[in-house]
């Protein structure tokens, strides 16, 4: 029996996402979250593809190796379990991989240490990526484990875009450079623009804006990365859900000298109480719509300082690329929030920017253009698929190896 099954798994500090896809033709077996892990409210919610059925577990789930015990039940009870012979791999989001890893990456001690070395510039995501991995190889050791990186596919970004200017030796020793993230996503995306117009991924170029609670953007050239907007961290770049994106360094030493602010503080700050929840209290997009539509002149003020920062990212990707064959939205906010799209370009119509208003209005979950028919510039709505950009690399890697 050939496997060609590949179990998708993104473990955070106290989650799991998990999806099981066969790659003979790219179809998703099941999904599932477990969240809460470690606590007396955990939940494992398992959905069965084919029956459209879905269970739910409620009650404490220790830790991830219980927590992934669990979803290992739930795949056996659907015939589909981590002990089949037509399970070909599993392969692991693995959010920081630094310069090191550029490609996916059959996991073995040395890939491991080297994920743990990374983890003081990804404290927050790596290690329990790592928890993830380590688990999973305990459950079945003999099975291949590939780590797919969300900051593999922004290596290729010349060293002009991806350097600060700071002292190099410094910057060198500590590895502080521009790494990005959601590379996963924007590789899948920019590769389906390319399909959606019809043309070879090689022969177009794209700005990608992923815009989630996390947001970035890239500037696609001919399917390689040349720039992103997420930097060291994911902290840099747009206005986000809690996130402040790009600010002046010198706002952290003001905050400490003069609101004697420690570091920790100051870190919290700009990570979690900041972007449109430090702006006006609210990071869902349908919320602050909802406030702007009833006068609230702070969601307003917040809306605007959101596209105002994208609008700004979108005309310097298109200065970096020279040449724009389309704009592709996804994530969440990207994939459903037509308002958003449609402010984001408004009066960009210069650079051949622009919406078809009924085009835009329309909600679903395939790729589709949104631009006025003739475009200069194609405008897309992409709706991403990470985990069948890290199934599908897995795969071909285990394949190849084979």
């Amino acid at each position: 029996m050939t496997a060609t099954r590949v179990l998708v798994l993104n473990s955070g500090s106290s989650s799991v996402k998990y999806q099981l896809l066969d790659m003979r033709d790219a179809t998703r077996l099941a999904v599932g979250l477990v969240e809460r892990i470690g606590e007396q409210t955990s939940r494992l919610k398992h959905t069965c593809v084919s029956t459209g059925g879905t269970r739910e577990q409620n009650g404490p789930i220790a830790d991830h190796d219980a927590a992934l015990k669990a979803v290992a039940g739930e795949l056996a009870r659907d015939g589909v379990g981590l002990d089949s012979p037509e399970l070909a791999a599993i392969g692991h989001r693995v959010v920081h991989g630094g310069m090191f890893f550029t490609e996916p990456t059959v996991i073995d001690d040395a890939v491991l240490t080297e994920i743990e070395r990374l983890i003081p510039v990804a404290p927050l995501h790596n290690p329990a990526n790592l928890t993830g991995i380590r688990t999973a190889m305990a459950l079945r050791p003999d099975l291949p484990q590939v780590a797919v990186f969300d900051t593999a596919f922004h290596t290729t970004m010349p060293e002009s875009a991806a350097r600060y200017a700071i002292d190099t030796k410094l910057a060198d020793r500590y590895r502080v450079r521009r790494y990005g993230f959601h590379g996963t996503s924007h590789a899948y995306v920019s590769r389906a623009t390319a399909e959606l117009l019809g043309r070879a991924p090689e022969d177009v170029n794209v700005i990608v804006l992923h815009l989630g609670n996390g947001a970035s953007a890239s500037a696609v050239r001919g399917g390689r990365c040349v720039d992103t907007s997420m930097g060291l961290t994911p902290l840099e770049g747009l206005v986000m859900g809690t996130r402040s994106g790009d600010v002046d360094p010198a706002v952290i030493f003001h905050l400490q000298r003069v609101g004697g602010m420690s570091m920790d503080e100051t870190d919290t700050l700009l990570n979690k109480r900041s972007g449109l929840f430090g702006l006006c209290g609210d990071n869902d997009m349908r919320e602050i719509r909802r406030r702007m539509d009833d006068g609230d002149e702070q969601a307003r003020l917040a809306f605007e300082i959101y596209i105002h920062r994208l609008k700004k990212y979108i005309g310097a990707y298109y200065a970096v690329l020279g040449t724009v064959d389309a704009v592709a939205f996804t994530a969440g906010v990207g994939e459903n929030a037509d308002f958003v799209r449609e402010a984001a370009l408004a009066g960009l119509d210069g650079l051949g920017l622009a919406v078809d208003g009924a085009r835009n209005a329309v909600r679903g979950q395939e790729a589709r253009l949104i631009s006025p028919e003739g475009a200069r510039v194609a405008v897309a709505v992409v709706p991403t698929d990470e985990e069948m950009e890290i199934a599908s690399q897995t795969y071909a890697l285990v394949g190849k190896d084979d």
